[in-house]
């Protein structure tokens, strides 16, 4: 439409009038849908900063990573192996060993701290981080390594810690499990009981060996001790190694039986060598009271995943009423 209309010929000024009025009306309509388009992309964008504004400020989720770069003098380097070890989990191999290179590489880090509170977990990735900490020790002679066990430091945890140059932890932590368990269920009465009949087809003797769902075979769970017995051996191999003579093992056959102490005995038993948290090791042992987070940390995406499941778990753990263990 143009701003000059020029009505047909033979029309009178009264239609002419009317064609011009009706040209606004619906010029008004296209200005105001544009009006209101541009409004609603404005009042959009204001809602999604805003949003974004109140996840940074009231969620740790989007903080994109420690604080490596806090620091451009000397530091303590700090490590939280938290949870179990175990692969894709937070203290996986690959992570706590990325962590740990990183940490020695920094110029500025005077000392490394693994701050522990982990129930322990795969052998295997203890076994990946225990020979790190030995190779980077070996490596950076002038950086040491300490443990420091907050409220458990057990099985593959401890494993960890005994490679160490020193451990710490608090007299009420719990500390040891110097062991190696593997647990499962007999189901065999149950499917006589409801009629079921169990049918597993192999190329191989011993294929299913260990079937929760057909009668124990003894010389399948002889074999399967020996296996467990050589995993314990090579864990108390390690500790011994790490802690030296400073374990009173002489005095007590129980340290390697898979019981756990608090820390005030475990210092006794020579477990560990001293009561102090990661902040007490920092500031008295390493002298270094500013400490740098070098653990690596989960995308603000995988977090924000990982703390919707674990919401979603505890509303269902309230509602059927399951809920964790707790002191009392």
């Amino acid at each position: 439409m143009s701003d000059e209309w020029k009505a047909p010929v033979g029309e009178d000024k009264e239609e002419r009038s009317s064609w011009r009025l009706l040209e606004k009306t619906l010029l008004a309509g296209v200005q105001e849908q544009r009006r209101a388009r541009r409004w609603g992309i404005f009042f959009k964008l204001l809602t999604f900063i805003y949003l974004f504004g109140a996840l940074a400020l009231f969620t740790p989720m989007l903080q994109l990573g420690g604080d490596k770069a806090a620091s451009s003098s000397g530091h303590t380097a700090i490590i939280n192996v938290r949870g179990m070890i175990a692969d894709e989990e937070s203290a996986s191999a690959d992570k706590v060993v990325g962590a740990l290179r990183a940490a020695f590489e920094d110029a500025n880090t005077k000392g490394v701290v693994l701050r522990i509170n982990s129930p322990g977990g795969s052998p295997v990735q203890s076994g990946y981080i225990y020979d790190e900490i030995g190779r980077l020790r070996a490596e950076y002679p002038a950086i040491k390594v300490y443990a420091v066990i907050t409220d458990l430091g057990a099985s593959g945890a401890y494993y960890i810690a005994s490679a160490a140059d020193e451990i710490y932890a608090d007299k009420s932590s719990l500390v040891g499990s110097i062991g190696v368990t593997a647990a499962t269920f007999g189901f065999v009465d149950t499917l006589e009981k409801l009629g079921v009949e169990r049918r597993v087809y192999t190329s191989g003797e011993h294929k299913a060996f260990l079937d929760p769902f057909q009668p124990e075979k003894r010389e399948e769970t002889e074999f399967w001790e020996g296996v467990l017995a050589t995993t314990h051996r090579q864990f108390i191999d390690s500790v011994k190694k790490g802690r030296g003579d400073r374990l009173q093992d002489a005095e007590h056959p129980e340290l390697f039986s898979g019981l756990i102490w608090s820390g005030e005995q475990a210092l006794e038993l020579g477990l560990i060598d001293g009561l102090g948290s990661a902040s007490h090791v920092a500031r008295e042992v390493i002298g270094e009271e500013e400490m740098v987070d070098f653990t690596v940390k989960d995308s603000p995406l995988d977090r924000f995943t990982k703390k919707l499941g674990a919401s979603v778990a505890e509303r269902l753990a309230m509602l059927v009423g399951v809920s964790g263990p707790t002191l009392r």
